[in-house]
């Protein structure tokens, strides 16, 4: 299933596209989407219905977050050697998790503000997992079990917020509009091996990333069973699992982003996000 939810900002319904494209409204059967609504058991509920019987949504209508919220929203840095490469970085002996706030989750097709204060704002395309299942201490092999379904994340970066600040990366990664996420959850089934994905991102039309999942230095079944052994991952919690090569932060001379900046990320099977900067 390709899971959405649709609507004006704060008023957003939960919706699911049919085989020919076309948002088909879930209201009658979740109330929205996030925590609970996207464990493993509620989505079978969901797979049962014939989106042919729901009623069929009309009109050109605004796609916002796949969730409406998450319990938590985490990444892993470097998780890609060329992208670590650029960055002057060394590769991490094991995974380097950090935290995203969850204010910053905004719509794939709403403009990413550029908060006051700093001037190096980075752009990070990246495969996010949306966990389904109380994971606690779990095995690699029973890992990709635990997953509800894949997204896109832009990881926006505040890049002089991050390093320049002191403290944790939260800081740099946390503000308004810097977690787009969607524009569909697609669930675990749709993506049989979530390390045969084709990433991109262009900015003004000119390709910046391109990779692919199996680039990743830990895959997501490792990240997975990984984070488990230090804590208790929920349904509904984010995990965005590193960006590739090509990054602002990695240009030679570094290019960070301005207001009327055009962002298009795309990876296969999951849809593309499109935005300006403002």
């Amino acid at each position: 299933m390709k899971l959405l939810r649709y609507g004006p900002l704060g008023q957003e319904r939960p919706g699911m596209i049919d085989a020919e494209g076309r948002i088909r409204d879930l209201s009658d059967h979740v109330t929205d989407f996030g925590g609970s609504t996207v464990a493993i058991s509620a989505l079978e509920r969901l797979h049962r219905l014939d989106p042919a019987n729901l009623p069929l949504v009309s009109g050109q209508q605004r796609i916002g977050a796949c969730l409406a919220d998450a319990p938590n929203f985490y990444a892993i840095g470097r998780n890609y050697a060329a992208h670590a490469a650029e960055t002057g970085s060394d590769l991490p002996n094991e995974p380097l998790v950090f935290n995203k706030a969850t204010s910053c989750i905004a719509g794939p097709f709403d403009a990413v503000p550029l908060p006051k204060g700093s001037d190096r704002i980075d752009w990070e395309i990246e495969l996010g997992v949306v966990i389904g299942a109380p994971t606690f201490n779990v095995s690699r092999r029973e890992a990709l079990s635990h997953v509800a379904g894949y997204c896109i994340v832009n990881d926006v970066s505040a890049r002089d917020w991050q390093k320049d600040r002191g403290g944790q990366w939260v800081k740099g990664k946390s503000a308004p509009g810097f977690g787009p996420i969607g524009p569909w959850l697609v669930t675990a089934d749709e993506v049989p091996d979530p390390q045969a994905l084709a990433l991109n991102l262009s900015l003004n039309g000119e390709m910046r990333q391109a990779a692919r999942t199996s680039d990743m230095v830990f895959d997501v079944a490792h990240l997975i069973s990984y984070m488990s052994g230090f804590l208790a991952l929920r349904p509904g919690d984010i995990i965005a699992t590193g960006t590739p090569e090509g990054v602002g932060l990695g240009a030679k001379p570094p290019r960070f982003l301005a207001k009327g900046d055009i962002l298009r990320l795309e990876i296969s099977g999951l849809g593309r996000q499109e935005y300006s900067v403002k």
